[in-house]
């Protein structure tokens, strides 16, 4: 029917981003569109799209989950506590930000509130939306052509290495990335927000900066 758009769809529809990209540009264009996605509900609550910073041309792309709090609000991916010490770990392990692009598999906040004050509580995007967003994903993919990708946590590591990834069990280790047949590799670690929650963070801390050194010996 005409004047329909992805949400007025059945709501067993597959969500899907696909529609709000555009046919053409580079980073600018795709970032101008990504603020107008409405490929899944997600950004009924969101303040808005948080699309990924660098430059196209990096050599390394890292892939986290989604925004949190704080990336909700400014608009800028990995700006939170855990930005902060995933950067720490990055300076650490020897990777200079200048060779970074900085995204997620994706672009909205998922939340619940709590508490009297309303308090945004970070929730774990599900499969579809997911999904829905990957076509922005792969966007940015073809846009920065990097060397090298860090998954970072299991959400991002699913997006790109498909659902049987578990962080225990395949991170640490440069792989292909499936389909991609351009040499491009993919090192899977841990989210830096796990770090924060972790008991022993030292150790989880240490074994983060290890991946990431991992990676940057792989370029």
């Amino acid at each position: 029917m005409a004047g329909t758009t992805p949400e007025d769809e059945r709501e067993d529809a597959p969500y899907d981003a696909t529609p709000y990209l555009p046919a053409r540009g580079g980073l600018p264009a795709h970032r101008r569109a990504a603020a107008e996605c409405r490929g899944c509900p997600l950004h009924a609550d969101a303040t808005g799209t948080v699309y990924g910073r660098g430059e196209a041309g990096a050599r390394m792309m890292l892939v986290g989950e989604q925004p949190g709090d704080q990336e909700d609000r400014e608009g800028v991916p990995f700006v939170g506590p855990a930005g902060r010490l995933l950067f720490r770990a990055l300076a650490e392990a020897g990777i200079d930000e200048a060779d970074l692009y900085v995204t997620n598999a994706v672009k909205h906040f998922k939340f619940t509130r709590e508490g009297t004050g309303k308090r945004r509580i970070h929730k774990a995007p599900n499969l579809r939306e997911t999904l829905a967003c990957r076509p922005w994903l792969l966007a940015e993919l073809r846009l920065i052509h990097p060397e090298l990708i860090v998954t970072l946590g299991a959400t991002a590591g699913r997006a790109l290495l498909g659902p049987d990834f578990r962080v225990g069990a395949d991170r640490g280790v440069p792989r292909p990335l499936p389909g991609a047949g351009d040499g491009t590799r993919v090192v899977a670690t841990v989210h830096p927000s796990a770090v924060l929650r972790a008991r022993r963070r030292e150790e989880m801390y240490a074994g983060l900066v290890a991946d990431l050194r991992t990676a940057a010996e792989a370029l």
